[in-house]
């Protein structure tokens, strides 16, 4: 395992991959290091049924949730996830 994913935390489960994808592109553009898993799985099974895992390391989690980083409430509650 790499350093980079030695420490990742979940920070959201999506049930459909294009949000998750989204969210994803949302932490990246303010330069917080994240990666889904999962994503494959999800297409194969029933929706929920294995969700998409929103993952950052432990140490970004804070700045993650953080309205400047990545607007978690207002997204989520955008695309209906909440």
């Amino acid at each position: 395992m790499d350093s980079a994913n030695d420490s990742l935390v979940v920070l959201k489960e999506f049930d459909n991959l294009m949000m998750a994808e989204i969210a994803k592109s949302m932490l990246e553009s303010a330069g917080i290091y994240c990666t889904l898993y999962d994503e494959c799985m999800s297409a194969l099974y029933q929706p929920m049924a294995i969700p998409v895992r929103l993952m950052v390391r432990a140490e970004d989690v804070e700045a993650a949730d953080s309205s400047s980083a990545y607007p978690t409430k207002k997204i989520f509650k955008f695309i209906q996830l909440n």
